[in-house]
């Protein structure tokens, strides 16, 4: 009896122990299980931070730049002319100085297929107003300098509005014959005199000058040029320049140039197209050190630079589709030759706002 109760509890004691040993395998593989949480954020600040700046800083700030410029470069378009579809006259008459670069318009206008008849007169720029504005018989009116406002309030009393249109600048030149041989650079103040009752013989700017009379050819007093020199010359006192002895006006340029070429004790001015049409004849003269030149009218430094316009009103070039025209083609084709005939384009931003006051009259 007690081999048998030995027994019983000998195998109670082992069944013990076998109970014992079942936690003891939970928590070895617990532990060996629980490190998925560590591969997690072992993973992630990996991936992500390497990721992220690798993308953003390398895409958006190469793509901006490339895209930003493009409204700084791209100007305005109006709609495209056909010169072979364009009917009727076109009567345009005024600056001298504007002339040879309406001409130049026209003639690329009729080369291109237009077949009408454009009539541009050479008259100076306030003759041409007054034709514009009190008779009004043109359709557009050039000008080498802003409209005044007593020929705006001519232009209203007939019902015309009148617009401009920047085409471009000039640079007025003072000029010598090459025969001179005393004369490179003037300053305005010596303009002055020279231009002016305050001298007769060119000693009396100057007493290393010679002592000769001084012999003067100006374009006439309806020219633009004129009121301009006289303004930013002569502090708009035209009769200094009128009273002066000998004295040539004419509002035919040529007749200034030739009058130049008769002597070397002759000075003249005029657009700088009519002197580069002469270079191989003429000198012209640096103002207070500084050449006329394309670099020094576009930084203003050239102290007589100034712009051109050509002027039409609404209700005419709605009235007359081939003045609309012609302006159109005029706008977006004059930068092509405004070098040729001897001129300086205007800046992007006149450009476009006469183009802009174009689309703004027909409506668009």
């Amino acid at each position: 009896m007690r081999k048998i109760l030995f027994v019983a509890v000998l195998a109670a004691l082992l069944v013990s122990a076998c109970s014992t040993a079942q936690p003891t395998a939970a928590p070895v593989q617990a532990p060996t299980s629980a490190p998925a949480p560590t591969a997690i954020p072992t993973a992630a600040p990996t991936v992500a931070p390497t990721q992220a700046p690798a993308q953003q800083p390398t895409v958006a700030p190469t793509q901006a730049p490339t895209a930003a410029p493009k409204p700084a470069t791209t100007g305005i378009v109006l709609p495209e002319v056909n010169p072979l579809e364009v009917k009727g006259p076109i009567v345009s008459a005024g600056s001298s100085t504007v002339y040879p670069l309406s001409e130049a318009i026209a003639e690329m206008f009729k080369d291109e297929g237009y077949s009408g008849n454009i009539t541009i007169d050479s008259i100076g720029s306030g003759a041409g107003f007054e034709r514009f504005c009190k008779a009004g018989e043109t359709d557009i009116s050039n000008a080498s300098r802003p409209i005044k406002s007593s020929e705006v309030e001519s232009c209203k009393a007939i019902g015309r509005e009148p617009i401009a249109f920047r085409i471009g600048t000039d640079a007025l030149a003072v000029v010598v014959s090459k025969e001179n041989t005393f004369l490179t650079n003037v300053t305005k103040e010596q303009l002055a005199k020279i231009f002016s009752t305050a001298s007769v013989k060119w000693s009396d700017v100057d007493p290393s000058w010679p002592n000769q009379d001084i012999l003067r050819f100006s374009p006439g007093t309806d020219s633009g040029t004129f009121d301009y020199f006289v303004e930013e010359v002569l502090g708009k006192k035209k009769e200094l320049l009128l009273d002066a002895a000998n004295l040539q006006l004419s509002e035919d340029d040529n007749v200034l140039v030739q009058g130049v070429l008769g002597s070397p004790y002759a000075i003249g001015y005029f657009g700088y197209a009519y002197y580069q049409e002469n270079a191989g004849k003429l000198r012209v003269l640096s103002i207070e050190g500084v050449a006329p030149s394309k670099e020094t009218v576009d930084n203003g430094t050239y102290p007589l630079a100034r712009p051109l316009f050509i002027y039409s009103t609404a209700k005419i070039m709605r009235e007359k589709p081939q003045v609309a025209a012609f302006i159109n083609y005029y706008l977006t084709h004059v930068n092509e030759v405004i070098g040729k005939v001897g001129y300086f384009p205007a800046s992007e931003e006149a450009l476009n706002a006469s183009k802009k006051a174009w689309l703004e009259a027909m409506g668009q």
